[in-house]
């Protein structure tokens, strides 16, 4: 792949993490309160940066393998089973690729709410809790992004950089009046801030809402993905991992801080969609003429999250399709150097969940599954390569604490999941039944990864491969951090 990124660009990338926020700032306050998903937001984002920092070792440790987390636990559990690479990575996969059929919904249902109200024309299913054909103005919208953003990502990393930077600067100016604009003019009030955590479930509620939050606030580890695309590996990447952890760190506690104190709990709750509270809040501190200008911004925002997605997803796989763990078509490039199968096949499949699903929390709740297991096998990992390869160049080389802090975070994950995903889930979260759907999706993932050893190979199933002590090209030397 071609080396064509700074780490300002795979800064600009991350961007696209308030975007995230965006989608399920409104969801989380409805359950916790103002002040408890303040608390609760600014722990995950927290833990989101520590994280970031354990990967900056990581994709410097193999700085030709695209892919990100999940290219890194696959390396790391090899040695005692291939079995875990191939189902980290389609889960990890599915937690990115959904991005572009989640947003593209909310930036259909945005544009038809503020600026055509009356296209109301709609077509077969459309119960959000419901399974079937239906297509409407918010789907063919959301639709029309998707390929927008495919089309600036099929023609190289460089368009879609510049993408970044132009939708990354609309979305900084709703960002920062909802940080900041509430203290000038008065709007802020800390009668506003509420918690909801004790009266709506207590410690269980908080811990299902930890789990989901993963998808959002852990989202700026993506950068990791683009490792072997930066000028400098070993110095862009790490740069870039540790910049966008202290960006989203800002906005994970001040958006929500400033949005709540603004609104209140009640007025975000009473709200069915979890979104149109943004022109609420718009139109309370700017007015509503500038209020259509912030919600144009956050399109672009949202715009950003998907083609940050598109990038993301398509990397993942095409990184674990040139390890051997999934379809050999998925590991092509085209012309332009870039994964266009991979891009291509991310689009089809979310235009389809726009066309089948028409609820974003659902295919929300499918995804996180994968994504949190993903981030649980990357920081066991870490522990396991300190111990496995301890030869192995590291350009940058954390600290030996660092070391419990990746094994206590992958503990502390691995509990969010089983209980969110599984014990909560159906008196806190969103139903067991959209995790078990998940499951089924991680049992597709290990079928392909047969297929492509028995079939496409026309290989035998090895369990276990062989772990190289050294890499067959030498980094730079490293360096304690």
């Amino acid at each position: 792949m071609l080396k064509s990124m700074s780490w300002w660009d795979g800064f600009v990338v991350a961007l696209a993490n308030p975007g995230f926020l965006i989608a399920a700032l409104g969801g989380s306050i409805g359950a916790l309160g103002t002040t408890g998903a303040v608390v609760l937001w600014s722990i995950s984002v927290l833990f989101g940066a520590m994280q970031n920092n354990i990967y900056a070792e990581l994709s410097t440790m193999f700085p030709n393998k695209s892919g990100g987390l999940a290219v890194y636990a696959h390396e790391a559990f090899r040695k005692y089973t291939n079995f875990i690479g191939p189902i980290v990575a389609f889960g990890y996969w599915m937690g990115w690729s959904v991005v572009l059929s989640i947003n593209g919904l909310i930036v259909g249902t945005l544009i038809v709410t503020q600026f055509f109200p009356s296209a109301v024309w709609a077509t077969g299913q459309q119960d959000a809790n419901s399974i079937g054909f239906g297509l409407s103005w918010p789907a063919l919208i959301g639709i029309a992004a998707i390929v927008i953003v495919w089309l600036f990502n099929i023609y190289g990393v460089r368009p879609a950089v510049w993408f970044g930077y132009i939708t990354g600067a609309l979305l900084l100016i709703p960002a920062f009046v909802l940080m900041f604009l509430p203290y000038i003019t008065g709007d802020w009030s800390s009668s506003n801030m509420q918690w909801e955590i004790g009266a709506n479930g207590g410690l269980f509620l908080a811990i299902t809402w930890l789990y989901f939050m993963c998808w959002s606030a852990y989202g700026f580890e993506a950068v990791a993905s683009f490792a072997p695309e930066y000028h400098n590996t070993a110095v862009d990447t790490p740069l870039a991992l540790r910049a966008s952890a202290m960006f989203s760190i800002i906005v994970y506690v001040l958006l929500p801080l400033g949005l709540g104190g603004t609104l209140g709990t009640a007025t975000v709750a009473e709200d069915p969609t979890y979104i149109a509270f943004y022109v609420t809040a718009f139109d309370a501190l700017v007015g509503s003429a500038l209020a259509n200008v912030m919600v144009i911004c956050l399109v672009g925002g949202l715009v950003l999250s998907m083609n940050t997605a598109t990038m993301d997803g398509a990397r993942a796989l095409f990184g674990i399709s040139r390890e051997g763990m999934t379809l050999t078509q998925l590991g092509k490039l085209t012309k332009r150097k870039v994964p266009g199968f991979a891009m291509t096949a991310d689009m089809i499949i979310n235009i389809l969940l726009i066309l089948f699903f028409h609820g974003v929390i659902a295919i929300l709740a499918v995804s996180n599954i994968g994504y949190v297991l993903a981030t649980v096998c990357a920081l066991f990992g870490f522990v396991l390569l300190r111990k496995d390869r301890p030869n192995w160049p590291r350009p940058i080389k954390l600290a030996k604490p660092w070391v419990v802090v990746a094994f206590t975070l992958g503990c502390v994950n691995l509990f969010l999941l089983v209980c969110g995903g599984f014990l909560f889930a159906d008196e806190y979260g969103y139903g067991l039944d959209k995790t078990l759907i998940g499951v089924a999706v991680l049992v597709v993932a290990f079928l392909l990864y047969i297929y492509r050893h028995v079939v496409q190979d026309k290989g035998k199933i090895r369990f276990r491969d062989p772990a190289q002590p050294m890499p067959d090209e030498q980094p730079a030397v490293s360096t304690p951090v």
